[in-house]
């Protein structure tokens, strides 16, 4: 596969697996590729003296790093946009191959880390505080942005690189440096995105140690959240693993951005264009086979537009064409592993048992070009939104469907979850819209009208309330979770007035 080549990793195309990652004797982390199951390399696991190497080295780099002026920081990661657009192709390839996302996603993934260092660039110009007046006569009083340190940054499976660049843009063109643990299930795209900043980085003279990386299981990741030197932790990942980490940073007091579990809705209003409600719906429902934090979970669908939908659909998902991401012509891929099939598999049951109807069935597809068990069927279920596997983000291509009467009812069933991510109405009814984006509409961090849940630019912050974390990357003023506030006052006079008129007199 010459996109492995071209990104500097040595393949190991022999024998195949069960698709699942495992740890061997020999402390390598093996890493599969779920579209055929093969083994495509091993990396190094990260040891704990490594670890602290590792550290020392960060805390060195911020030393000097932080005394460049922000505009040049920003030059440099002009320059990694330059380099990730000359190795779009492979990355997006290997993206593809060894997460199992189709090919367009792979490669719209590169396309966002190329957006959010055009986006830094800028951004390193404009780092700017506020200056406000003082109620002390001859005082001046402004705030200013400093660097935190080191940004541990912990990226999830489902966007190996794009979310680690949401960050690493970011924490880089603000003076901090980063430590980046991927995914255990992609440590390739890691390995090739250092490979192609550690070519800028050289080029420019930067300090070894800006970006580092570790490999390995949640133990690699412990030993970051732990560690007083790491300033923040920014974590991608399940409801379940961002409260461990919220527990364990703010026990030190240490900053955090959460990035955690969503449970997506889309009302589908009477006043609604069906038929770009249906393309909207189904690649939030499919898209990436339902591995996004923003897949699209649940359609709240009004009762006189419901059978009418409900059949578009069906039809739709029978036009679905699963197999190899790397091939164009298909729209689904494989989910990540064979722990994630079992959940799949699990969950659908569980809807079951629980009264909900499948109108679309599910199932494990086997035979030629499915021989890494990796590839499920999308499919779709009529359900309650009390449903206890209704309240549960499940990471597969299964979607609720469900009823409802009135816009207020919809907003409380959209609302009636504990995640709080993204959400979207298809309406052509300005009122229905507008209310969907008040305070009396939708309580998720991304709201939208007439566009799914699934997928969000590099303009807006990105986040989500609840039990989603609260945390805010990419765009918008993120970047000031990547620094320290100071509020700063000068007294030019010759007198000491205290605030708030207190006097105080010696003598």
């Amino acid at each position: 596969m010459d996109f492995l080549h071209q990104l500097g990793i040595k393949p190991n195309n022999y024998g195949s697996s069960t698709g699942s990652q495992s740890w061997n004797e020999d402390k390598e982390l093996d890493s599969f590729s779920p579209v055929n199951g093969n083994l495509i390399a091993k990396v190094s696991i990260t040891n704990f003296e490594n670890y602290q190497n590792v550290v020392k080295k960060a805390a060195e780099a911020q030393e000097i790093f932080k005394m460049w002026p922000a505009p040049k920081r920003g030059d440099v990661v002009r320059q990694l946009g330059d380099a990730l657009r000359a190795k779009k192709e492979p990355l997006g390839q290997l993206v593809s191959y060894e997460m199992g996302k189709s090919l367009q996603e792979g490669l719209g993934e590169v396309q966002e880390m190329i957006d959010i260092c055009d986006f830094a660039v800028g951004l390193s110009r404009q780092l700017y505080g506020l200056t406000m007046h003082s109620e002390r006569p001859k005082h001046r009083m402004y705030e200013q942005w400093h660097p935190l340190g080191i940004v541990g940054i912990i990226s999830a499976f489902n966007f190996p690189v794009a979310v680690w660049n949401w960050n690493s843009a970011l924490a880089w063109i603000c003076g901090n440096v980063t430590i980046w643990k991927p995914s255990e299930k992609t440590p390739l795209c890691a390995v090739a995105v250092q490979n192609i900043v550690a070519k800028v980085f050289a080029d420019n003279n930067v300090p070894e140690g800006v970006s580092c990386i570790i490999q390995g299981d949640r133990t690699v990741g412990e030993w970051m959240t732990k560690d007083t030197n790491v300033a923040m932790i920014s974590a991608t990942g399940s409801t379940r693993m961002g409260r461990e980490i919220g527990k364990v940073v703010s026990e030190r007091f240490g900053k955090t951005i959460l990035e955690l579990g969503g449970n997506n809705a889309i009302i589908i209003s009477q006043h609604a264009d069906l038929d770009m409600a249906l393309i909207g719906s189904v690649f939030g429902a499919v898209g990436t086979a339902g591995q996004r934090c923003t897949s699209t979970r649940r359609l709240i669908i009004h009762e006189s537009v419901y059978d009418a939908f409900k059949q578009k659909l069906i039809k739709a998902y029978t036009q679905l064409v699963i197999g190899d991401p790397l091939n164009s012509k298909n729209h689904v891929g494989p989910l990540i592993d064979k722990d994630a099939v079992n959940n799949y598999l699990n969950s659908i049951k569980q809807c079951k048992e629980q009264g909900g109807n499948f109108i679309v069935e599910g199932g494990v597809l086997e035979g030629a070009g499915f021989e890494s068990g990796c590839y499920v069927k999308p499919c779709i279920a009529e359900a309650t939104n009390e449903l206890a596997i209704v309240q549960h983000e499940t990471f597969a291509p299964i979607l609720y469907i469900m009823k409802y009467s009135s816009l207020e009812e919809a907003i409380a069933m959209q609302n009636g979850v504990p995640q709080g991510l993204s959400s979207a109405i298809f309406t052509l009814n300005m009122r229905e819209a507008e209310q969907f984006l008040s305070h009396l509409g939708s309580d998720c961090g991304i709201a939208n009208v007439n566009i799914g849940t699934s997928g969000a630019e590099i303009g807006g912050a990105f986040g989500g309330e609840k039990e989603t974390g609260g945390g805010r990357e990419s765009g918008s003023d993120a970047w000031k979770g990547y620094m320290r506030r100071q509020t700063n006052t000068i007294n030019w006079s010759s007198q000491l007035p205290l605030a708030q008129g207190i006097e105080f007199n010696l003598g």
